[in-house]
């Protein structure tokens, strides 16, 4: 039994059971990744030595066609030869046989070639073949958009073909990836609209789709990974941040539900307080089902129309638990939990009669009625 008093002390609130629709919404937390399909890796086609060094921290942005590095390779520089050899060919057999025509002018082209395929922007070859001179160095550039998001090279260093010196990244579409609970798998859909919040971005939302859902089960948690799409204007959103999102799941309708905070979860199994017709609290499991924004579906247990605390449940359950304890303290013997005044007077004492207080030392008559104590015998006269 909880007073009146007792309730507003603890702050305890009422509420009904009620049948009615219910919004179902799954929350999560998630994580801000980059877009793996937006990842480029920049490998030099040749070996040489960087002479300089254009994107030379992390997390700088870089367009397509902006310098990356100079580099010096004799690879570059016996190409540049053969080209302008070639061009010298081709004009010196103009007006002649059509055989030597076309086989300087496929020299001419095997040459242009090969300095495409190494991703030597045509401009530079072009200025080659107009000014007849023959670079020590050259400049790659970079073939996308981004920001640099891994970086292995440094100024006079020596790369080999291959060599992954560069990661970009372009970030104007992340992804969120966060852990949906194996009962809630059943309502990811792909495409489904989902609203995200950011620490870092208070009291905005965000929203993204849903892209993708992993097709394995972590055995441990129960849980699948989903993947959020987002669109990343101005780069607010950056890789590692923390994010909750949400999505809804649709309306069910003529379902028992009751508010959220009404249950309490032991771990074990879920129970609500339900308030008699005799004011008296009673404990009651039940089973619950889907949730929603705010309330939480009960399958068993609960009746329609009945009243339930509404919060303060775990002062409810603590104050009960005390009152349990408190109980079975009273029972124990020496442990009487009545106030004073409320039993039986202590028996008078003759006058005259030092008190255990003054002599310090038990009375024989009140050894006797402590458990397992009997007064010593008396004393033999001789």
């Amino acid at each position: 039994m909880l007073s009146a008093d007792a309730s507003r002390r603890i702050g305890v609130t009422y509420t009904l059971a009620t049948i009615g629709p219910l919004a179902r919404e799954v929350r999560t937390v998630g994580q801000v990744t980059v877009d793996e399909t937006r990842v480029k890796s920049i490998s030099p086609k040749i070996d040489g030595w960087v002479e300089r060094l254009d994107l030379n921290y992390l997390g700088m942005p870089v367009r397509a066609g902006d310098p990356l590095l100079a580099i010096y390779s004799p690879m570059l520089v016996t190409v540049q030869e053969e080209l302008l050899l070639a061009k010298k060919l081709a004009m010196d057999v103009v007006g002649g046989t059509s055989e030597a025509t076309r086989s300087a002018a496929e020299l001419l082209s095997s040459a242009r070639r090969r300095l495409a395929y190494w991703d030597i922007p045509q401009s530079d070859i072009d200025r080659i073949e107009q000014t007849g001179e023959v670079l020590r160095t050259l400049t790659l550039r970079s073939p996308v958009s981004g920001v640099v998001v891994e970086k292995s090279v440094f100024a006079g260093q020596k790369i080999m073909a291959g060599d992954a010196i560069f990661r970009i990244a372009d970030l104007s579409i992340v992804w969120v990836e966060g852990e949906v609970f194996e009962q809630d798998l059943s309502l990811v859909r792909m495409g489904r609209t989902v609203t995200a919040e950011f620490e870092a971005l208070p009291g905005e939302q965000v929203t993204g789709r849903i892209a993708y859902l992993y097709p394995t089960l972590n055995p441990d948690t129960r849980t699948a990974r989903v993947r959020v799409e987002m669109r990343n204007p101005g780069l607010r959103l950056k890789p590692g941040m923390y994010a909750t999102f949400r999505f809804s799941a649709g309306n069910r309708l003529n379902v028992l539900s009751v508010p959220r905070s009404a249950i309490l979860s032991t771990g074990a199994r879920s129970l609500v307080f339900v308030k008699r017709a005799d004011g008296q609290l009673e404990p009651r499991d039940v089973t619950l089902g889907v949730a929603g924004v705010d309330r939480v579906e009960v399958r068993s247990g609960l009746e329609a129309g009945e009243t339930v605390v509404a919060s303060a449940t775990f002062l409810v359950d603590a104050e009960s638990n005390l009152g349990s304890a408190l109980g079975g303290m009273g029972n124990m013997p020496g442990m009487d939990m009545s106030p004073a005044g409320a039993g039986a007077k202590a028996p008078a004492r003759p006058p005259g009669t030092p008190s255990q207080k003054d002599t310090g030392t038990t009375a024989p008559d009140a050894m006797a009625e402590m458990p397992g104590m009997k007064p010593p015998p008396p004393a033999r006269r001789r």
